[in-house]
């Protein structure tokens, strides 16, 4: 079971609902906090208003208060405090209190003044506002300091006015409710246009999406960039891009089923008719040559199978190679080895000359390998009897260089450049080695386009013979390519 670090990551979802969901959740959230700001305001300026009609009604009484015959009276008719009461759901109460403290009139239970309530700054008056409790309600009351006199005598009196608390509640209730109401239907119409509005602009990736999906299966034609936004045209440029290198993949596999069924088709014609003599044949001696022969045209389709196969999976591998440190040197030895009997059958010498400075390339060992393997291979069967083959490592600047050098037939100037296509021998080749498959170089080329190398052709030593050069970067300029 795989561990949790190397789950396979949540896909991301909608991209409209992405949208809605960052566009409209953080409006609501604003539209909360907008909501509660207004609604504070609209108490404040409501508690302001009352408080205004509280204090106009205190000074109506204060109006009627005065000293008479030494005391302190209130002329106080119901009708003073009628026309507020008719715009309150709640109920007045009212007190006067003379200069010692005495009730004058009103309600004398009514709640004193709080020491530590300061005056309102609102109004040019001496008043003070304050919440208390009256007969199990609560009540805002406003007290103000009147001044009274005559010849007698003078002080300041105190008038207190105090009303339920129903109306108040009753007018935040309906600010509340319409606050609520307004900035909903605000919320609706934003989200109802912000939907249409993402829908709108994500119009051009449908379209994309359907462009795309009604494609027949052999159009990898490029998609038109101004089919979308500017922001999202780096994404049709990558699939673009991406089904270029499909067309190339797919014309690659093509060409190599092309070219495998070209190959292919002269040694298994050959091995059908070597077939039919053998079946006709009645002479055991004769019989054993045609086998023989079959068992050569066997050899020649199995070599030309292997070198197919190595070809495509080369091709096709590229992407999927993993570097490491390989020693250059060490391939090249292990190659000789391996080509020695062959070398020695043909009575070639076989010489190696490798540096012992550090021939540490970045690469993939078994391809490497191959490509040692190719030259090395072609060089002996393209060297006549009596001929030399020799493999060099050296380390120099710029990178590690791999030499093969032959004294065998070479290759024309005029075909250096054709003779790394698949299938394609030089007239020279064609006369050394009249079997060969001409796919040796081709795979050469691959390998070391996949490491990042050059490839040289030129004379061997003497002018005679050819030198093939593979000319590998250092590790550090592989990693930073």
């Amino acid at each position: 079971m795989a561990s949790a670090s190397h789950a396979a990551p949540k896909a991301p979802g909608s991209l409209r609902s992405q949208l809605l969901r960052w566009l409209i959740l953080p409006l609501v959230a604003l539209v909360a906090l907008n909501t509660w700001s207004l609604y504070r305001d609209a108490l404040e300026a409501g508690d302001i208003a009352y408080d205004r009609s509280l204090l106009a009604s205190t000074r109506a009484l204060a109006e009627r208060v005065a000293v008479r015959d030494g005391k302190v009276v209130a002329d106080v008719p119901y009708v003073a405090l009628d026309s507020f009461e008719t715009d309150t759901l709640g109920r007045i109460y009212y007190k006067v209190t003379g200069l010692r403290g005495e009730t004058v009139s009103g309600y004398g239970d009514l709640p004193p003044v709080p020491k530590d309530v300061p005056r309102s700054d609102l109004y040019p008056a001496l008043v003070r506002f304050y919440h208390a409790e009256y007969n199990g309600e609560p009540v805002r009351i406003a007290a103000l300091l009147q001044p009274v006199f005559d010849d007698s005598m003078r002080g300041i009196a105190l008038i207190q006015v105090g009303e339920t608390l129903d109306a108040r509640r009753a007018l935040s209730r309906r600010i509340l409710v319409n606050t609520l109401l307004r900035q909903a239907l605000m919320v609706l119409a934003v989200a109802t246009l912000v939907w249409f509005a993402v829908r709108l602009v994500l119009r051009p990736l449908m379209d994309l999406k359907h462009e795309v999906e009604t494609r027949p299966l052999s159009d990898l034609s490029n998609v038109d960039q101004a089919l979308v936004h500017k922001e999202v045209r780096p994404l049709v440029a990558a699939m673009n891009s991406a089904m270029a290198r499909m067309q190339g993949l797919i014309a690659s596999q093509r060409r190599f089923i092309a070219d495998a069924s070209h190959q292919l088709r002269t040694p298994l014609a050959v091995l059908k008719t070597q077939a039919e003599l053998a079946l006709r044949e009645d002479d055991p001696a004769a019989m054993r040559a045609i086998v023989r022969s079959i068992a050569g045209t066997t050899d020649s389709a199995i070599h030309l199978a292997n070198r197919l196969l190595t070809l495509a999976r080369i091709e096709h591998g590229a992407g999927s190679m993993q570097p490491v440190p390989v020693s250059l040197a060490d391939v090249a030895g292990q190659v000789g080895l391996e080509l020695a009997p062959l070398a020695v059958h043909k009575g070639i010498d076989l010489a190696l000359d490798a540096s012992e400075e550090d021939s540490t390339v970045q690469g993939q060992e078994l391809l490497l390998h191959e490509l040692v393997a190719n030259l090395a291979d072609n060089a002996i069967r393209y060297t006549p009897a009596g001929g030399s083959v020799q493999l060099r490592v050296r380390r120099q600047e710029g990178g590690v260089l791999l030499e093969v050098l032959d004294s065998g037939p070479g290759i024309a100037p005029e075909d250096s450049d054709k003779v790394f296509m698949p299938f394609y021998r030089a007239q020279a080749t064609l006369e050394a080695n009249p079997g060969g498959t001409g796919l040796g170089l081709a795979i050469v080329r691959d390998i070391a386009a996949m490491h990042g190398a050059s490839l040289a052709l030129g004379r061997g030593e003497d002018g005679r013979g050819l030198r093939v050069g593979v000319l590998f970067p250092a590790p550090a300029a592989l990693k930073a390519n």
